[in-house]
């Protein structure tokens, strides 16, 4: 794994033996990563990456000129390889790390917010029974959303993108068994 744009490109990323963990591919990081530049710069965002993983999209947004990330994971050896990939990259003062569930992480996400893109690659089996959903729900609204932000969910092909309170679904891309769901803050 590694990344495929920016400042870093090419820099190899870490990740956790086993298959707990399910970092996004390279190539459909490439294809988010051109499908969001080509709406806007990533220079100066403020980003949020939940079930953050190895914390793949965050880096590459950094990468890419993004100036601070927040990244949520619960699992160990997942928060080791966050810990890894942004010291090998010179990137610990621009990340900030809450270990702990998404379903937990309200108050720490409010504290951090407003963030300008939010990433959301939650296991898809909790995107299908509604557990991913009902976090995002209560996670991201008026206070932890900066005006015109946008979300990227990642869930299975078989799912259709869930409605989300105050987010209005963009687009759906489809890639392999892979869907990335565009969303944009807009809570009227």
């Amino acid at each position: 794994m590694r990344i495929t744009g920016g400042e870093h490109r090419s820099r190899t990323l870490e990740a956790p033996r086993g298959s707990a963990t399910r970092p996004t591919s390279d190539r459909v990081r490439e294809a988010l990563f051109a499908i969001l530049g080509s709406a806007r710069e990533f220079v100066g965002l403020r980003v949020l990456d939940l079930y953050a993983g190895t914390g793949a999209l965050a880096f590459e947004a950094l990468s890419r000129g993004a100036a601070h990330a927040t990244v949520v994971e619960s699992a160990r050896p997942a928060l080791q390889a966050i810990d890894a990939n942004a010291r090998a990259l010179g990137l610990v003062s621009r990340v900030r790390v809450v270990p702990t569930a998404v379903e937990r992480s309200v108050v720490a996400i409010r504290r951090t917010g407003p963030f300008d893109l939010v990433f959301a690659d939650p296991p898809y089996a909790l995107v299908t029974n509604g557990v991913a959903p009902r976090a995002l729900a209560e996670l991201l609204d008026g206070e932890s959303l900066a005006p015109g932000a946008s979300l990227v969910l990642e869930h299975a092909k078989a799912d259709t993108a869930p409605p989300l309170p105050g987010l209005r679904l963009d687009d759906t891309r489809r890639y392999g068994d892979t869907s990335l769901s565009f969303y944009v803050w807009d809570p009227l």
